[in-house]
């Protein structure tokens, strides 16, 4: 569901998979991720962090993130961002 006052939808990541390419920030947006099923590994500014499944993570403004399947199982993550600004992106 996209725009005009909000940006949100459903991550399918296969094992070994990524959310991106390369790490990415908003420089207005926040955005929250819900693990809905499975494990995965949630980076945030160079930081690892485990994310089981119910892990609720909120990424600022300006903060580099991104998302890894290092499972064997599928991932399924929920993104919500408050507002449809998809020109706020950048990859790092």
């Amino acid at each position: 569901m996209r725009g005009p006052s909000i940006d949100w939808g459903i991550i399918l990541l296969k094992p070994g998979e990524a959310m991106a390419n390369v790490d990415h920030g908003h420089h207005e947006v926040d955005e929250t991720f819900y693990f809905v099923e499975g494990n995965g590994l949630m980076i945030v500014n160079g930081k690892k962090h485990d994310a089981p499944q119910g892990s609720v993570f909120l990424i600022e403004p300006n903060e580099i993130h991104n998302i890894k399947n290092n499972s064997e199982d599928q991932l399924k993550v929920l993104f919500i961002k408050g507002e449809y600004k998809p020109e706020d992106k950048y990859e790092c």
